[in-house]
């Protein structure tokens, strides 16, 4: 008699360090045409980043001030990367809470979370710290509010054709531009949007 070949369990598919992209029925008007980087995803459920949503009404210095890392006053001076950070709309859960999505060249024992080969998440002040400074990461987008899933939320929403994922290069989730982004990460898929089926998708 000859023995069936043992089949090892088939691993379930985390998608950390990857980008979920709302399909444009997404009916939570929160995702449309959202493009949300997975920071960490495991059976017990999911947690991203938007990465192309502006906060409304705070910019960068504004919440420095908040957060008392600079003071209030006209000769607010920062380095040139500084200046360039925009407050952006990391999701709808813990909105008061930032985020940091940096490059890996900057890491805090215990706080840095290490993501992809050249991606970190940390939520400390200490990096906004470095930022003002101008001793934080080479790369870096600050997010207000994150997006989480519970056990299996995620999956459901991508069997019904929620999202789509794809792998997500470091350039597109620290690009400044943000109007473009969605429409930069469909084309990662190759996908016309245009022709998009209700056909669930997967990259």
């Amino acid at each position: 008699m000859i023995e069936k070949p043992h089949r090892a369990p088939v691993e379930p598919s985390y998608l950390d360090g990857q980008f979920l992209i709302a399909m444009p029925s997404m009916e939570d008007g929160r995702f449309a045409r959202s493009v949300v980087y997975i920071c960490a995803h495991s059976a017990d459920g999911a947690m991203g980043i938007v990465i192309n949503q502006v906060a409304p009404q705070i910019d960068f210095v504004d919440l420095l001030i908040q957060l008392d890392i600079i003071p209030d006053g006209p000769e607010i001076r920062l380095p040139a990367k500084a200046n360039r950070m925009i407050v952006q709309r990391g999701g709808p859960v813990e909105t008061g809470r930032g985020f940091v999505l940096h490059s890996a060249d900057y890491f805090i024992e215990n706080s840095t979370l290490p993501i992809a080969e050249n991606v970190c998440l940390t939520a400390t002040l200490d990096i906004l710290k470095a930022i003002v400074a101008g001793s934080g990461p080479r790369n870096a987008m600050l997010a207000l509010g994150y997006a989480g899933w519970a056990r299996g939320q995620l999956e459901a929403e991508i069997q019904q054709n929620g999202w789509l994922h794809c792998a997500a290069p470091a350039d597109l989730i620290f690009d400044p531009e943000l109007s473009t982004k969605y429409d930069r990460a469909m084309a990662l898929l190759g996908v016309d949007i245009a022709m998009l089926s209700d056909e669930a998708g997967h990259g």
